[in-house]
Formats: structure tokens, sequence, C-alpha cells
């Protein structure tokens, strides 16, 4: 912060353009664009919270206290359940209301009640998916007594906070948006909470855009070239989360195999061208709506992984976790500790690690007894549907049925409201009725015979397992207060939605994991392609039962790795999870590590398990570079280049010039391989070709023939994206040098290339220049991390907000290593270029041996206001791989203690 200047503060402007003019240069004044004055740096702190002394907050029984480290991070002592949940709320209110207000809008499609016509077609897109409406539904009907208490209290601390705390108070970003509307914030409730854990599940919600993709493909692409662009799993060289094991055929139950000890413990139709620019739409609109964990695809995932006592130097097990998300400001990660001064019947929680601002409890973390972490189980819980409709009705088994229907309005700040009416099917709400382009879906889809007429086209509609009212609330609490593995089994049966993968740890020394969710089991159909709508045949038929669902407990090799990749072998498993895994690059490097320390009786150190989550080898750089070094290249000047590979051991750090040069090869040999060839709906929108018609076969120099196509994807989810798929892909082709992918197409005044190596040639070649555009002409300058870079953007004004703003609120670039399917996975879209798109939103290693030696580090830090010292005060270590001690013992927190807040009734 710049020195405060004294001086009297002017009148304010009576216009809200005045105004708006007024505080943003109030605010670039106090960003330290020219000489700041007091009145600026008192809006800017306005919103910092109070951290010690005493404040009353009503409804507490006893008092609480709040302890805050040297990185703002709150450890909360209370003496019930209740007061544990209202400060949290409190708290994080103090600390996050800004980003929860926002999240809330989101949940219920609200956003243009914030920032105005803009944000309609999104909100009428995510009123049409009813999160808000199903999060209420569970809230009425499904959530424990308890789960309600606790959200209410929860809800009123926040309100407690609002009470006293309006505009800038709140924070920053409410000065700026008063100047736009008169917005002010409503009261916070329980269903504002649990709506959360629907964008949660949407962002983790499974194959949907590979289902779309493929459909587009068929435009371009035969089915067997599809196939090709996604094979099989490689079960044989990545191993599944859990080897081995049955179901039961008369039980249904999951029975694992080759376990230690307690392993039986005691259980709790392809479309094409009418339909590829319907789709396209969908396609678009998704893109649209805020990917608050990160963009939908390969990049969202997550490492992590336990290592029992047998193989640690501690004699217990080490638990390690760290979620791939979207990198934005603040980070999507609140670190906490909720501490029952004495735990018993009126106060159950001694538990801390990290949640989400706007819910209560510890989503991930550890208790007293047992720790757990968290990846992305990646199955399959989402359909699209064709569906014959005319105006009156949908058709199913040659009948016809009414919508059901329901009439929503969406308040527009500055405008007049818009009314719609969002219909559905018995398989799930129309999205097709969302864009106008949609409303001749299924054209020309190739249906069979036994298909409805056509009419005037198919809609399509979603069916998804989070739009049905479930449990997963409950699960957060019950895993918080679960003491041992029979407990933390039972509280997984109720974490429905999302699916994720869970690993855990305790402190007598077990290890296991446990896939919960619900999953649907299909009748007809796997899930890769949109579905007939109207047969029966391709309704889902019920849920894998809890107890058929893959788990492991103890395993005799000592170790769980789950990273995305296949939690068991499919032909060992009678129920389809997916046909989309991630494909085992990370996994099964971890899998290696562990094994490298492990081998002759060694063991594994936290220090070991914290330079794990460091590792930046790519498996695509040791598996292509052998072919690319052995290439005659003519040409000195790519060349020099080309040497840069010589020698290189594939670790992506971030000063590594070879690094640089490999991932630009390898972009433009997908690109020239694949990428030119996909349709526009999956290329990068504004990058434009001269392509031929698909159906035109006639010479390449016949110029008429040609037409200018540019793209339409969203570059962070364009394809090919670089992902360990297309490692898969490469690999099946990559002895075979005259495979037809390798064959690029004669253009006007450019012959195509024939093979494999004169295609890397040319991609070598295309590597080289388009690093001297970027990085300079002399390869000695050039370095992976100017290449590869973070920004933290905040997800409102700082993306969207008027440019002068934009700056107040954002952070960075840092320079970064590590990449995409690698452990370090800061993912980047090689189809839209090498900017950090995913990363490891936070990473934690607990010690099971000494609690008070775990560790962990969050991307930003523990402030939602800009210029709070504890803005992004953890990003430099984050970003050098450094994790911070995590106190959790009363006596480790005293000792660490910066500020204490005393919240009384």
């Amino acid at each position: 912060m710049p020195a405060n200047k004294s001086g009297p503060a002017p009148k304010k402007k009576k216009g809200r353009r005045g105004r708006l003019v007024a505080v943003t240069v109030v605010l670039l004044l106090v960003a330290g664009i020219g000489c700041g004055a007091y009145w600026g740096v008192s809006t800017v702190r306005a919103s910092f919270p109070e951290t010690t002394g005493t404040l009353r907050l009503a409804g507490l029984t006893h008092p609480v206290n709040v302890s805050r480290d040297g990185n703002g991070i709150p450890q909360i002592y209370a003496d019930t359940d209740e007061d544990l949940f209202r400060a949290q709320g409190y708290v994080q209110a103090q600390d996050r209301f800004w980003e929860m207000d926002v999240r809330r809008h989101l949940t219920a499609g609200r956003l243009s009640e914030m920032f105005g016509k803009g944000q309609v077609k999104t909100d009428e897109f995510l009123r049409t998916l009813g999160w808000h409406h199903v999060a209420q539904k569970e809230y009425d009907t499904k959530l424990s007594p308890s789960t309600k208490k606790y959200l209410q209290a929860y809800s009123d601390g926040v309100n407690a906070y609002l009470k006293d705390h309006q505009g800038s108070a709140l924070s920053l970003e409410y000065a700026a948006l008063d100047l736009e509307n008169d917005y002010a914030p409503e009261k916070w409730t329980p269903v504002d909470s649990v709506a959360w854990l629907k964008a949660m599940a949407w962002d983790l919600r499974g194959n949907m855009q590979e289902e779309i993709d493929r459909s587009l493909m068929t435009s371009r692409f035969k089915p067997e070239q599809i196939a090709q662009l996604y094979p099989q799993y490689p079960y044989r060289r990545n191993k599944p989360i859990v080897e081995g094991g049955s179901v039961d055929p008369a039980t249904k139950r999951f029975r694992p195999k080759n376990a230690k000890g307690g392993a039986n413990a005691t259980p709790a139709g392809a479309a094409t061208a009418g339909l590829q620019s319907q789709l396209s739409s969908l396609s678009k609109t998704l893109d649209k709506v805020p990917a608050l964990l990160g963009p939908n695809g390969n990049g969202i995932g997550s490492n992590s992984w336990v290592v029992s006592g047998d193989h640690t130097t501690t004699g217990k097990p080490l638990l390690a976790n760290d979620p791939h998300l979207a990198p934005q400001m603040p980070s999507l990660w609140y670190q906490m500790g909720l501490h029952c001064r004495t735990t018993g019947p009126k106060c159950n929680y001694d538990v801390s690690g990290f949640t989400f601002s706007g819910m209560p409890g510890v989503v991930i973390g550890h208790n007293q007894n047992i720790s757990w972490g968290m990846t992305n189980l990646g199955a399959d819980v989402s359909d699209l549907y064709l569906e014959k409709i005319s105006a009156d009705g949908y058709f199913s088994d040659n009948k016809q049925h009414p919508f059901l229907t329901r009439k929503e309005t969406i308040k527009v700040a500055g405008g007049e409201d818009r009314h719609i009416t969002v219909r559905a099917t018995q398989n799930g709400p129309i999205v097709s009725d969302r864009d106008d382009e949609l409303t001749n879906v299924g054209k020309d889809a190739p249906v069979g015979n036994a298909a409805p007429d056509r009419g005037d086209g198919y809609a399509v509609s979603l069916r998804w397992t989070a739009l049905d009212p479930g449990r997963s609330m409950d699960a957060v609490f019950e895993i918080g207060r679960a003491a041992d593995w029979t407990s933390f089994r039972k509280a997984a049966e109720h974490f429905e939605v999302p699916s994720q993968n869970l690993i855990y740890a305790d402190t007598k020394g077990n290890i296991g994991y446990q896939a919960p969710g619900r999953i649907p089991v299909r009748g007809a159909g796997d899930g890769t392609y949109p579905a007939p709508g109207w047969d029966r045949k391709y309704r889902w038929k019920g849920y894998i039962p809890q107890q058929a669902l893959p788990y492991e407990y103890n395993p005799a090799r000592g170790y769980i790795v789950t990273a995305n990749q296949a939690v068991v072998d499919e032909d060992k498993y009678p129920y389809l999870l997916t046909k989309d895994w991630g494909y085992g690059a990370r996994s099964q490097r971890i899998n290696d590590l562990i094994q490298s320390r492990i081998k002759d009786g060694g063991k594994v150190s936290t220090d070991d398990m914290q330079a794990f989550q460091k590792d930046n080898s790519s498996e695509i750089a040791r598996l292509l570079t052998p072919y690319l070094t052995k290439i005659d290249i003519k040409d000195k000047y790519v060349r020099d280049a080309q040497r840069l590979l010589e020698g290189w051991d594939f670790t992506q750090e971030p000063d590594s010039a070879a690094a640089a040069y490999f991932n630009a090869v390898w972009r433009n040999t997908l690109k020239l391989a694949f990428g030119n060839k996909m349709p526009k709906e999956l290329r990068v929108e504004g990058q434009c070709l001269a392509v031929r018609p698909a159906d035109e076969t006639g010479p390449a120099d016949d110029l008429d023939k040609w037409v200018r196509e540019c793209g339409e994807r969203a570059p962070d989810s364009a394809q090919p994206d670089g992902g360990d798929r297309w490692n898969e892909v490469v690999r099946g082709i990559l002895d075979d040098p005259h495979n037809a992918w390798w064959k690029t197409e004669d253009r006007p005044g450019h012959p195509g290339d024939k093979n494999r190596d004169q295609l890397l040639a040319e991609a070598m070649k295309d590597a080289r220049y388009e690093l001297t555009a970027k990085l300079g002409k002399n390869i000695d300058n050039w370095s992976w991390g100017r290449l590869h870079q973070l920004y933290l953007n905040n997800q409102t004004l700082g993306t969207d907000g008027p440019g002068p703003l934009q700056g107040l609120f954002n952070r960075g670039p840092w320079n970064v290593g590590g990449g995409e399917a690698a452990v370090d996975a800061t993912g980047w879209n090689a189809a839209g270029g090498y900017k950090v798109t995913w990363v490891p939103s936070m990473r934690m290693v607990v010690n099971l041996a000494d609690l008070d030696k775990s560790r962990w580090i969050n991307l930003t830090g523990a402030s939602g206001h800009a210029y709070n010292d504890h803005y992004y005060d953890q990003t430099d270590k984050w970003a050098k791989g450094e994790l911070l001690p995590w106190a959790f013992s009363e006596a480790a927190v005293k000792q660490k203690a910066k500020d204490t807040l005393t919240l009384t009734p």
C-alpha cells in the first residue's frame, strides 16, 4: 500500500457515470498510479477483517476464539457445534463474502442481478438446469436434522456479518459494483450453501464434452478414425486404482484382492451434419457457463496418494493430495481449522483442512483420527438425449407426453426482467431451448429406421445425477467426524454427487480407498454418443449398488494412488463406470516414484511426498524425443533448436529451454497431424484455414473448391488439447511412419507431408519460428517459464470489468514449470496456447504419526480482499513447490498465532 496522504475528501458526483470515473481514478491511485489520497486508501481498507479484540456475535451460547497465524489462516475454537459453524460463517464472510455472493448468484442463475444483461444467456441456461431448485429439494427432503442445524448456524453467522457491513465495507468489488447499479446483498440461506455442491458437480460431470466432441467429429472423420482418437485405456501399462477384486454375483458386494489385512472390513448412436451445428451451439453455451473449477475435459483432475507406515520413515501413513482446478483470484479453496474445545455429544469436531467459502465444514483434510483426500473419479454421470417434440409435448414409446414445465423470471440490473419457460422430458431438462440454433437438433441424425419422423428436428435433453436430490452435504459433516475406516465408509455412501475417489489413512496405521457416488446403470448404449430419448431401451435402469463400488483396505503393496486413472479393470468389473478415463500418465508416474523409493526396503519421507508433487517429467517427451533427435534437419536455424533436445532429461523446469522447444514441437505436431483436420466446431475460435468441403475429393489446386473456415471453440477447450489421451493416440501410430494421420493435405502452393518424419520435421521448423516470435531469436534466452505463465484473475471484475479495474484485482504472471499430464500439473491446452489453464489448486501432505508435522499450501491466500496482506501471500511459495507448516494441536496453533479474535454472545 502507498503511504497515506491527508487531505479533504472530494464531494460525491451525482451521476453514475461521474461516480464511475471518480472511483476508478481513486482505485488507480490506490494501486500506485499517481498520488494516493487518504479517502482512497480508506475505501480499500474498509473491508479488511477485524482479527483482534472482541466482537459480539448474536446467537452464540459461549465465547468463541478465532486464532490466525502469520498467513491469516483461521483456527476456530468453540464449545458447541452450532457455535463452531456460526463462527465459521462469520469468519468466511469476513475474508471472502464477495466470492460467496457471486457463487450463490451463479448457482441460482441470478448473475444478471449483479452484472446486467450480459449474463442473461448464462442465467437462462443455469435456470434450465435448476441447481437451486434441486438444492432446495435436498434441504427440504433429504438432509439430516443435524446437517440442517449446522447449515442454519453457518447462515446466521454470515448474516450477522452482513448486518454490520455494507458496500465497500464488504469488499472493494462492491464499491465498484455500486457505480453500475443499486445492488445490495440479501441474507444468506442454507440452500445457498447446498447449491454450491451442484456447481462443483457440474465442473466434474464426466464425459459430456467428449460426447459432444465425438458427435461433432462425424462431419470430418469416419467411425474408425474417431475410435483411433479415443483409444482404449492402457491397463497393462498404467495400473488402475484397485488392482484386482470382483463383485460377488449373489450379494452384489465388491471384494478387493491381495489385501494385507482387513480387506473385508465391515462394509457400510452417433449423429452427423445437421446435428453437428446444433451440438456445437450447445458446446458454446457450455463454454459460457463459468467454470469455477476448471475447463471441463482433460484438465480437470487431481493427484492423491497414501503410503502405509510399513514404507514410511515415520512408521505411520503419509497422505498427499493436490486437486487440479482453474487458477483464479482468490483461490477456490479456503484453509481453516474447526476445533471443539472438548469433543463430545454437544461438540463433535476437531478438524482442519480445506473448505469452500460459502459452505460449512471441511471438504479435504484431517481430524484427530483420520485423514482423507479426493480426486475426480470421472464416472459418466450425464447423458444427452435426442428428443422428438411438438408444441404440446415429447414422444416416448409411441405416445406423446406433456412437458414438465416451470416459469422463471430473470431480474436484470439496469434492464427489464426476462421470462422463460423451462421444459423437461422424463430424461431431464431440454437444454436445446436455450439457444435458437438448437431448435433443429437432430435434423440429419442417423438414428435408425425405428426413429420417429424428424419433422423439424430433435431437441436435446440432459440426464444428470446431480439433478436428483441427494445427501452429499450430509457426507461433508459425517466425514469430518469419522473416527475409523468403518465410519468413513459409511459417510462416503452419502457422497453421491460429484463422484470422487476418496483415499484414507488413520493414526492407527490403516490406509484405504473408496469409490463413492451415484453412478447410473444404463440400458442400451454406453454414454459415448447422444441416445434416442424416445426409446425406453436407452433409459437408465438405476444406480450401481453402493456395496458394489470398488474399494481397498490395507492393500498388500502398501500404497494407493489415485490420479483420475481407471478405477478398476473393466474386464473384471460388471458395471460400466465410464468409457472416458484419464489415461494414467500421472498415476503411473506416481506409482513409479513410490516404487523407486521403497524398493530394497527404502522408506518414503514427508520431504519425498512433497518432492513427488513437484515432479514435472513429461511422458510424451520421453516417448517422442528419440524420434525427433534422429531426424536429419538440414536447416541450421532449426538444427540449433533440435540440439536442445539432445541429452535432455524430459523435466520441465521453468528455466528449461529444451522444455520450451519440445512443448512447442508437441503443439505443432498435434496441429499438423490432427488439429487442422478437425471440424471448425472443435478448432480455436478465430483461427481460420482454407479447407475443402468434407465431401470434396477433387484436385488440391482447384481453388474454387476451397472455402475459408474459422474455428469456433474457446481456446481452453479446443482440440487437440494435448492431454494424455493424445499421448496414447500418438503412441498408437508412432511406429507406423506411413499412417494416414501423419499425412497432411496438399494445399495451393504447399505440398503436404506424406509420412511421420516429414511431419515431425515440419513441426520442428514451425516450433522454431513460433518461439523466435515469442521468446526471441537467441535460443539461449528461451525458457519454459517465459512461455508457460500463470495469471491469477478475479473471476468477475478481473475478467469482464473495465480495463483499469482488472489490474487492481488480478495478479501475475508467474513463470512456472510443470505441464500437461505431469504430476506437477500446470495444464495448458495445446490447441489454444501455452498459458496455464489449470493448476494444483492446493497441496497438502498429512503426517499421521504427528499431525503437527503435516504441511499445506494454498494457491493464493486466505483473503479475498485486494491489497490485503494475505491476498496472495502463499503464491510465491506455491510456485516454488514449498509448503507451509500445518499446526493442528491447540498448543501448536497457539505457538503460531499472530492475531486472536474473541466472538462473544
